[in-house]
This record gives C-alpha cells, structure tokens and sequence, in this order.
C-alpha cells in the first residue's frame, strides 16, 4: 500500500471517529478543542477489557490536549471471559468496591473530567464506582463516555449520579461495540464446522 492510501485511509478513519465524539459531546459556550496553557484543566480517566473504550479516551485526550488515566484495579480481573462476567456479577451484587492500582493525585486541579467505561450487565462496572468514591468530582463537569454490546446505557447514569451527587453531569457520548460473548460463540461455532484434523 502506498503512503498515499496509507495517510487518506488513516485519515478517514479518524474524521469518522471524530464526527460521533463531536457531535455526542457537548462543550461549554465559548470553549474551544485545544487546551492552551493556563487553561482549564481537562482529565480522561477511563477503564477498558476491551480497548474499545481506551480508543475513545485516546481521541478524546488528543482532541483536547487532556491528561489521560487508565482505571486499573489493584487486584487485575481474569483474562476469561466468563471467568470475569462472574467475578463482575459478584461484585455489583454484593456492592464490592475494588482496590484501584492507583488514584489520581490532583484530581481536584481538573474542572472537566472525561469518564470513559463499558456497560457489564446493565450498568457501570464496580471499578468505576471505586474510582468515583476515591475521588471527590464536587463542583467539578462530569462527562461520561460508555461503550456497550447493543443494550444500551442501563443503570450507568444513575451510578454516575449516585457517586458523584455534586459533580455537574452532562450529556456523553455512547457507542455499540462488538460484543465479545457474541463473537466467542461465533468463533465456537465457526470450530465446529470445519475439519482441521489431517
């Protein structure tokens, strides 16, 4: 493939991308994409299984000139689908709130923060409500972007509105995303119609 084709299919890709954040995110009156200097400071935190969500946060920070933060927990879930569905089952039953590998040190220098998570099992995952108790959003915007399987948002808002009563919530951005249970049964049936022994 040429350079050409390389550069106009990149670019293609990310004005696609572009279009959905641009018009699901709302920014303030006057506000612009670039973050000069001295202005307000803008935060990504965001939690993947996947990577579809990361994608988001990436454009997101590049959009914007954003820090960017991975939510991860302290205790890793497990790499097994099910297995992790299970343990994640358990956990928003319960209302388990997992250690998080690490917080945010100022969170509170940050006016707007990007809350970027995949929908499991109709809501917002327990690390995400981790992440809000750590971290006091008080006066702060609260912009939510969710990636899901086709259920849309379920429950999501109202953890968001639940664990962050003071922050100031507003409209986000939502995208279907493969859904991995559907593509493992997928590839399962694939296996069993073809012959791969000698």
């Amino acid at each position: 493939m040429s350079q050409l084709n390389r550069m106009s299919r990149r670019g293609a890709l990310m004005s696609a991308l572009a279009l959905p954040l641009g018009a699901g995110l709302s920014l303030p009156a006057g506000a612009s994409t670039a973050r000069r200097a001295g202005d307000t400071k803008v935060l990504v935190a965001y939690y993947t299984r996947t990577g579809n969500t990361r994608v988001i946060a990436g454009q997101i920070g590049r959009a914007l000139g954003a820090d960017v933060f991975e939510i991860r927990t302290a205790d890793p879930y497990p790499e097994d689908y099910e297995e992790q569905v299970a343990v994640a089952q358990q956990q928003r039953d319960s209302g388990f709130e997992p250690l998080l590998a690490a917080t945010v040190p100022d969170v509170k220098s940050n006016e707007t923060v990007f809350l970027g998570f995949p929908i499991w099992g109709m809501t917002a995952p327990s690390v995400i409500r981790s992440f809000l108790s750590q971290h006091d959003l008080s006066g702060r915007t609260l912009v939510p972007f969710i990636t899901h399987g086709g259920y849309g948002l379920g429950q999501s808002l109202d953890v968001l509105a639940e664990h962050a009563p003071r922050a100031r919530l507003v409209e986000g951005f939502s995208k279907q995303c493969d859904q991995e249970r559907e593509t493992l049964q997928e590839v399962t049936n694939w296996l069993g119609r073809i012959n791969v022994r000698g």
